[in-house]
């Protein structure tokens, strides 16, 4: 769906929609590199008080009505309450009043409001991949994906969860004996995979290293705290 315009000027997007602003992506992959801080700073849970870094947790505001939000990109104003970004952690959160006391004020958080954070961690995701396509760095198709690996090593192999495993052990298989251990998600679907690039659907891709590696990275393990991770236990071999 288009991005909503009134006068020829973008309409500034509620912090629940998933969708990107026009050219937030695009500049995302042109942007030079930034220089790599020294530590993922850390923040504590307010579910289990463990400390964990910043990149493995999701950051909650409550907005004027008492409604509860997810920060995802961490950077809406206000107070924020940090819970480990996996859906066991936010759904305790949710039903034991955790964000009420957190704020010290009432606040309203709905057990939906976990699966909308898997939506939007799916669709980050998905975002990224459509983009590393643009920026030439996405290879997809059986053939295609194991030509590339006998060229260089991957930064991600991307698997459907859905897809045939026979094709995808036949990929890992060749990934791991040209490179040992290599990197794989399968948490999104082939239907989801072939959105990002305009397809029916697509089985087998492969992330090349590059600017937009780091930001897949971060997006990906968040979305595997939400969503059933099947590479951990495709492979007999070895875990990818």
């Amino acid at each position: 769906m288009p991005w909503p315009s009134l006068g020829g000027r973008t309409i500034p997007k509620s912090p629940n929609d998933p969708r990107p602003v026009p050219g937030e992506l695009e500049a995302e992959a042109s942007r030079p590199p930034r220089p790599r801080k020294e530590a993922d700073p850390e923040r504590e849970c307010a579910v289990t008080r463990e400390s964990r870094p910043q990149s493995e947790m999701i950051r909650f505001v409550r907005a004027p009505d008492g409604q509860v939000m997810a920060d995802l990109a961490g950077k809406l104003p206000g107070r924020g309450v940090w819970v480990s970004a996996d859906r066991e952690n936010v759904g305790k959160a949710i039903e034991k009043g955790v964000f009420s006391r957190r704020f010290k004020a009432a606040s309203k958080a709905e057990l939906g409001l976990v699966d909308e954070i898997e939506a939007r961690l799916a669709e980050r995701c998905i975002n990224l991949i459509g983009l590393a396509k643009k920026a030439g760095i996405l290879v997809i198709g059986f053939d295609q994906v194991r030509a590339s690996l006998r060229k260089t090593r991957p930064a991600w192999l991307i698997e459907a969860g859905d897809g045939a495993a026979d094709g995808r052990e036949k990929v890992y298989s060749l990934a791991k004996a040209l490179y040992g251990e290599v990197k794989v998600a399968g948490a999104l679907t082939s239907a989801e995979l072939g959105m990002a690039l305009g397809r029916r659907g697509v089985v087998h891709a492969l992330l090349q290293p590059g600017q937009l590696v780091h930001s897949w990275q971060l997006a990906y393990r968040r979305l595997a705290g939400f969503r059933l991770s099947p590479e951990d236990h495709w492979f007999t071999a070895g875990d990818p």
